[in-house]
């Protein structure tokens, strides 16, 4: 007798996991609605990655979805092209993609795009990483290559991991998608860590006793490198990384991420409801989306919704994807939208900053040998100092390169928000100079370096929502919100959605999964619901919902 091979790993989120993979996939597809709705138009306001996923399939399902964007197709999935040289683009945000993010690249595979490795720090298809700490360099190609130190480092992490918060068993049930012993333990987790920061659990473990041991573990990390700043956070918001190996077998999408969300603009689906063949969400935009939302309102049992430029729709149910403070400040949000204890959740959130530094290089010339050492000239790099993260791009010895000069958080990204592009480069040249003294990386820049900070960004605010210990009961509020049947009329047809409303907040799975949420809940909210063969999300709330925390007692 043989036993069927599990699936490959999914980012099966612990709080609520429930398949979305799986539920894309079914040939009986995410639903139906009464025939009088079809063609019904929704408001979808924001047009990056969860936007478009609602946006698409609500199309799909025979509904004229309208969406409302204030700046450019993509969102944070931005891949921003270096001026006279297109084909080369730097990732302004999301640029690396688990392959446990199955509901994503379910759209990747669906648009029929190219992946590649992406060249993580001390990751089999990284050539070199060099680790400079303390004014100290080690150059390696894995963990078994770095100094002793580094190995009880990693050793120290794997320890609390398995000791305290169940790795092998979490990992398994992620892996054979095993919901009861996933709830089961995960519950009890929740209970235990919820108060609980990231430091505090390494502070607290016996392998991490030493703070030199924190210290070289906060700059180099796991995974895709150092995670010290985000010691603060909850350390919940780590554990779902690591059990859903979000943080391992990581993907670049050749051409730019951007690719995927204007991929799904154009993209003409052969089994849409209601509309023709060769349909798509670009067509019933006239090519274009409509422009910024400035207010959204009840009106009746439904709602108004205003656009920058003072037109007024009416829509029966609304999706709103962008970060949920930009109903605190960037659009007229009328209070009857939420519930007191969702508008607290809002006003609680809090985000990740980060800031990224690209420059073109005429080649890439890191792949150049030292006469003396015989190691590449210039490595990945990891470093204490100012740049952070230093990642090399390229396709060929005869093209140019794309150089990141520094990807940075929190506030890593701070010491960069008030400096100019150039003060930028300048700056950390000067500090890969003391790095790598014996190479000139100016000689080899071409043309203006492309830079972003995105607490700046005024539509966005900050990177990414990471929750501080003590918040799990706001996260839970906004991410069972889509789950309306319970609630009062006025508070029914409004459905947040977007990473920051996830229970992964960075990963572009969390958009797309909460964007699903939102289009079984608009489905039902219009009288539908999803086939009996395929239950969506709020079908299976009840058995798959995530713990709640007392609040009183």
């Amino acid at each position: 007798m043989t036993t069927a091979a599990p699936d490959p790993t999914s980012m099966l989120v612990p709080d609520f996991p429930f398949s979305y993979d799986s539920w894309l996939s079914h040939p009986a597809g995410l639903g139906s609605l009464p025939p009088e709705h079809a063609g019904t138009p929704v408001a979808v306001v924001g047009g990056g990655m969860a936007g478009l996923t609602a946006a698409y399939e609500l199309m799909r399902l025979g509904l004229r979805p309208v969406v409302y964007e204030a700046e450019q197709l993509g969102g944070r999935m931005r891949s921003v092209p270096f001026p006279g040289r297109p084909e080369h683009v730097a990732e302004m945000g999301a640029m690396r993609f688990p392959l446990s993010a199955r509901a994503l690249f379910h759209y990747i595979d669906l648009l029929g795009l190219a992946t590649s490795p992406f060249p993580n720090p001390l990751s089999e298809h990284t050539p070199s990483t060099l680790i400079d700490l303390g004014g100290v360099r080690h150059t390696a190609r894995g963990t078994e290559d770095l100094p002793e130190l580094y190995q009880e480092v990693a050793d120290a992490w794997e320890k609390a991991l398995q000791e305290r918060a169940e790795l092998s068993t979490m990992r398994d049930a992620v892996r054979r998608r095993d919901v009861k012993t996933l709830k089961h333990v995960w519950d009890r987790l929740v209970r235990e860590f919820d108060d609980q920061s990231f430091h505090g659990f390494l502070a607290t473990s016996s392998a991490f006793r030493s703070f030199r041991h924190r210290e070289v573990f906060g700059q180099v990390g796991f995974g895709t490198g150092g995670w010290d700043t985000d010691f603060p956070n909850s350390l919940l918001e780590i554990l779902r990384v690591i059990y859903t190996e979000a943080d391992e077998h990581q993907m670049a999408i050749p051409g730019g991420a951007q690719q995927v969300p204007r991929g799904l603009w154009g993209h003409r689906p052969d089994d849409c409801v209601h509309w023709p063949a060769g349909t798509s969400l670009a067509s019933l935009h006239g090519g274009a989306p409509r422009p910024g939302v400035r207010a959204v309102r009840r009106a009746g049992t439904g709602f108004v919704v205003t656009d920058a430029d003072g037109h007024e729709e009416h829509y029966p149910a609304v999706v709103y994807t962008p970060h949920v403070w930009t109903l605190l400040n960037r659009v007229e949000a009328d209070p009857a939208l939420l519930g007191t204890p969702v508008w607290t959740a809002v006003e609680r959130t809090h985000y990740m900053g980060s800031s990224k530094v690209f420059v073109l290089t005429d080649r890439p010339f890191w792949h150049d040998r030292d006469p003396g050492t015989g190691l590449p000239v210039m490595s990945m790099t990891l470093t204490d100092r100012m740049p952070r993260g230093v990642y090399l791009f390229d396709d060929g010895p005869d093209r140019p390169g794309v150089l990141c000069l520094s990807y940075t958080w929190n506030d890593d990204s701070l010491k960069m928000a008030t400096l100019s592009p150039q003060e930028r480069l300048d700056v950390l040249l000067g500090k890969l100079a003391e790095i790598y003294p014996g190479v000139d990386v100016r000689s080899h820049v071409i043309g203006e370096p492309l830079t972003i900070t995105w607490e700046t960004e005024p539509h966005f605010m900050g990177a990414f929502k990471a929750n501080l210990p003590g918040q799990y009961r706001y996260q839970r509020r906004l991410f069972t919100q889509f789950v309306q049947r319970g609630l009062p009329e006025v508070q029914r047809g409004f459905f947040l959605c977007g990473d920051d409303v996830s229970w992964t907040g960075g990963f572009v799975e969390g958009a797309v999964t909460t964007a699903l949420n939102a289009v079984w809940g608009v489905v039902d909210h219009l009288g539908g619901s999803a086939h009996p063969d395929n239950p969506g999300p709020g079908d299976l709330f009840e058995a798959l919902a995530p713990v709640e925390l007392p609040y009183e007692s």
